[in-house]
């Protein structure tokens, strides 16, 4: 089971917006085989919507927690499901 794709949303809250936060995660997803992207929301928080295996996308994330992003993140709420298989490439979305 470990190997089948996979989706997560992560919404993080905090001051993640205006610190370089969706370049960041965009730089360390090429450290990782997984696919995604990475956007503001109205509200103040970033979401980030990725796919690949599970293992790759949990050291993924577990990257974004470790980073010096950490200290910008209150919170973070994630979402998983199967993989949808659209996503290319990792782009910051407007």
């Amino acid at each position: 089971m470990e190997d089948l794709m996979q989706r997560v949303m992560v919404l993080y809250a905090g001051r993640v917006q205006g610190v370089g936060f969706r370049v960041t995660v965009r730089q360390l997803a090429c450290g990782y085989d997984v696919v995604g992207t990475v956007r503001n929301l109205p509200d103040g928080r970033v979401e980030l919507i990725a796919e690949g295996t599970r293992s790759e996308l949990e050291a993924f994330l577990l990257g974004i927690d470790e980073s010096e992003l950490s200290g910008f993140i209150a919170k973070k709420q994630e979402t998983w499901e199967s993989a949808r298989g659209i996503l290319r490439g990792f782009a910051i979305l407007p």
